[in-house]
């Protein structure tokens, strides 16, 4: 087999690993509160759910997949009752598709991070275009909002024109950090959530990028009309979230909160 068809063998190995992620996760009727999350929300919603349930008494289901995926879903009618968005496009596009109870709400601002689990490299923007960097690993600008912003930094690095052949698109941060992690990729743009979680915070290297970089990552969460049933419940998780024990637990996982 070619170093090609390799590469290719490998990419779909952790593409479908992904889809499978994304499917356990259920998308058939279920008698909990079911929330919707970006896949960058994936470890702090873990803990977020976990505390509201103590709290609560309300038992929770959570689906992750990229923010587009999810929308699309729920536009196809998903039995979701909560989205929380990377961004507030897909929140505000459910909205003016009536199929919302109000208009979304901004729960947190997210931060981009490069990561490498590969020794010798330096997770900084300079790295991108070093000739011995292969594969740069990225969220799909097209349903991972996380994605959009690592376009945006990949493009004001001044080299973008070489740079988009080293470029591996991951569905959602989910696979992108599946391409890291397995060091397909050299090195990749994920959320600073992922590098903060646990069991996470001791693998590889990471950096922060620089703010000025890439448009503020403003997060909605919004909830939806999918089952009336459950409409009390998903508001009163939204109070929870913007709460101040919910924005320590956002804080916590390395997004920036409204005080």
């Amino acid at each position: 087999m070619d170093k090609g068809m390799g590469r290719i063998g490998r990419l779909f190995l952790i593409f479908f690993a992904g889809l499978f992620f994304t499917a356990s996760c259920g998308h058939q009727p279920s008698d909990k509160l079911t929330i919707a999350a970006a896949a960058n929300m994936q470890y702090a919603i873990e803990e977020l759910t976990r505390v509201f349930s103590e709290e609560t008494g309300i038992p929770c289901e959570v689906v992750i997949s990229s923010s587009g995926k999810l929308t699309a879903q729920v536009v196809g009618g998903a039995p979701f009752d909560a989205l929380l968005s990377a961004d507030m496009k897909y929140p505000e596009l459910l909205f003016q598709k009536g199929l919302t109870i109000d208009e979304p709400m901004i729960y947190a601002y997210g931060n981009l991070v490069l990561w490498t689990l590969k020794d010798g490299i330096d997770p900084v923007i300079g790295s991108l275009s070093r000739d011995d960097i292969k594969y740069i690993a990225i969220g799909n600008p097209k349903t991972a909002p996380y994605g959009i912003s690592a376009m945006q930094v990949v493009e004001k690095s001044g080299n973008i024109k070489n740079m988009r052949s080293k470029l591996v698109f991951g569905e959602s941060i989910s696979q992108t950090n599946q391409f890291i992690i397995s060091k397909v990729a050299d090195l990749g743009f994920t959320s600073k959530s992922v590098v903060l979680s646990p069991g996470m915070e001791d693998m590889g290297t990471w950096k922060p990028v620089d703010r000025n970089l890439y448009d503020p990552i403003a997060q909605g969460i919004v909830i939806l009309k999918s089952r009336d049933q459950f409409q009390k419940e998903a508001i009163h998780f939204r109070e929870f979230l913007l709460s101040v024990k919910g924005k320590k637990i956002l804080y916590k996982f390395g997004y920036e909160v409204e005080n």
